[in-house]
């Protein structure tokens, strides 16, 4: 019986055992075999985008010689979300793939917060115009928790609806724990479409230990990046979770846990960026770095790899990649060394995608049409800013430099005659705003913020996760207004405000996540953000002007956030009054 599919095995087959030449050789490579954490010297032979044979020695239609260069399997980002870089996911993969990344598993649940349904088509569309390969999760919580307002909502019937699209690879990190924990139905209701559709679940659980820990992997749910101890990442592996090694630009975890890994647990472990900002991106790299960190705090090369690669392929069912093996995908990388992971060349399904740094394929960017004018203000003005304290005795939201977690803190402040917050120089302590923006709902959210450094001006910000809102932080009313109103003059963004003029800005008008220039120019706004921040505003040095505001309003990483409808305790999971008397 003749078929398409019974042809190219022929034709691999063939290749193979040098019957017919191959499209592509790569030839003098020293090659990472994540098999048995080993290196060996040989060719790798390439047809059809599928590698047809490594080790012995091949002649193709195109040769490149390696020169002795390490071949190692396509790198894998097992969780990231691509909108925090700030660029669209076909600019992303025009900056990472030189990196030597070849796939990551993106969870859009930013935009889709934003945007909905809508949002994760426009994501797919993206990808394609990107060699890279983005493989997609489907958000779990839209809203993270049904405590504030998002722009959408993604019950579990259009969850199902989307886990039917071949482009989705499962369900992405479930952060409402607690209602796994308590079974609630809306909550079973989304698992249970994962599970029927056949797809993973990520997690999300920080903190979660005992109990409530096993319940969360009985309900099927199989990752986590959100360990903080290695005695956390321990529990879940030995419950049979994988544990994501996170180091991105707001949470650096990597080096933290990588004690926990040993020789006998290493196949457990996999690699993440979760958020991942251009600077990082452009001072120190994507995966390459997390491998140099590897290396650095005691783990083999080949064993190091093996997080990158094999055990992301393994852990989400992508069983042609992860290894340099024949009938796998032809996604290879040729480091210069194992140490420093400098990329020479990069090869995603056979061809070259990347070369000493630079992107090949041609570039083109999707229609951003149906995700654009997001930001929906109504009734807002300085006066929502007002605080109406009943006492100076307050709660604050206390920022630990380097980390998302939040401590509950208490103060006395200054206050005026009605009670409004007066900032006061001696103390480090600001006014925080949460802005409903996708509603009109009028909604504003007061708190107050220790540790951030601000000494006068305000900035404001449309990302706030995960429902994106505008989040302003301040030391005056007027500022923090004319940073909102800046914010939503440039259809979402960073804006920073001093004497109630921009002195630096972004917009983002895709969703109010992302921008639609280039990786380069977006960087160098970015710069001037963070100059004006840290320079003119007082922010302090240890303290990241943008992504710190990001996470003070979400609602599912410990202590205290404040959202849109008020402050918040997480480990109430409840409301709690900003007055401490």
């Amino acid at each position: 019986m003749a078929s398409a599919y019974k042809d190219l095995l022929k034709r691999r087959i063939e290749a193979a055992q040098g019957i017919i030449p191959c499209d592509l050789v790569l030839k003098h490579c020293r090659i990472v075999d994540v098999y048995t954490q080993s290196i060996r010297e040989g060719d790798i032979a390439v047809i059809d985008g599928v590698l047809a044979g490594i080790g012995g020695s091949y002649e193709g239609r195109r040769v490149v010689d390696a020169g002795g260069r390490y071949a190692a399997p396509g790198l894998i980002d097992s969780h990231i979300h691509i909108e925090s870089s700030y660029v669209s996911p076909e600019e992303f993969g025009r900056l990472v793939v030189p990196m030597g990344t070849t796939t990551i598993i993106a969870d859009p649940h930013e935009i889709a917060n934003v945007c909905g349904l809508a949002g994760l088509k426009y994501m797919a569309e993206a990808a394609e115009q990107t060699v890279l390969d983005i493989q997609f999760m489907a958000p779990s919580c839209v809203p993270a928790t049904s405590f504030d307002h998002s722009g959408a909502v993604i019950g579990a019937e259009e969850l199902a609806r989307a886990l039917q699209d071949s482009y989705i690879l499962g369900v992405g990190e479930f952060m409402n724990y607690h209602g796994v924990a308590a079974a609630q139905d809306d909550v079973l209701d989304k698992l249970a479409a994962a599970h029927e559709a056949g797809k993973i679940v990520d997690g999300h659980n920080p903190g979660l230990h005992g109990g409530g820990l096993q319940a969360y992997a009985a309900a099927g749910i199989r990752t986590d990046h959100e360990c903080s101890t290695t005695e956390e990442a321990l529990e879940r592996i030995s419950l049979g979770m994988y544990v994501l090694l996170r180091n991105g630009s707001a949470c650096r975890d990597l080096p933290n846990l990588i004690g926990a890994v040993t020789p006998q647990n290493l196949r457990r472990f996999l690699l993440c960026s979760d958020d991942l900002h251009l600077k990082t991106i452009f001072s120190k790299g994507h995966l390459n770095e997390h491998l140099r960190l590897c290396v650095r705090h005691g783990i083999s090369p080949e064993g190091a790899i093996v997080m990158a690669t094999l055990n992301a392929a393994e852990c989400y069912g992508l069983s042609d990649r992860g290894a340099l093996a024949p009938g796998k995908r032809a996604d290879v990388v040729l480091f210069d060394d194992l140490q420093e992971f400098s990329v020479w060349k990069t090869f995603i399904a056979g061809e070259e995608a990347a070369s000493e740094g630079a992107y090949i394929p041609p570039f083109t960017r999707a229609d951003t049409g149906a995700v654009r004018h997001t930001v929906h203000l109504a009734g807002f003005s300085a006066g929502k800013l007002r605080m109406t304290l009943s006492s100076p005795s307050v709660h604050t939201i206390d920022i630990i430099p380097g980390s998302v977690v939040t401590r509950k803190g208490t103060a006395t402040v200054a206050v005026d005659e009605r009670g409004d917050f007066v900032y006061d120089a001696a103390a480090d302590i600001v006014k925080v705003a949460v802005v409903e923006r996708h509603h009109g709902t009028g909604n504003v959210g007061l708190g107050l913020l220790r540790g951030y450094g601000l000494t006068k001006g305000a900035v404001a910000v449309s990302i706030a996760h995960d429902s994106h809102n505008i989040i302003v932080a301040g030391a005056n009313n007027g500022d923090m207004a004319a940073a909102v109103e800046a914010v939503a003059a440039q259809e979402g963004g960073i804006a920073v405000v001093l004497d109630g003029a921009v002195i630096a800005s972004m917009p983002l008008p895709i969703a109010g996540l992302m921008s639609d220039r280039d990786g380069h120019w977006v960087e160098e706004r970015a710069e001037e953000i963070y100059a004006a921040g840290h320079e003119a505003l007082g922010i302090h040095e240890d303290v990241d002007v943008v992504m710190t505001l990001c996470f003070m309003s979400l609602p599912v990483i410990p202590q205290i956030k404040l959202l849109d409808t008020g402050l918040f305790d997480v480990d109430a999971f409840d409301f709690m009054n900003i007055e401490a008397d």
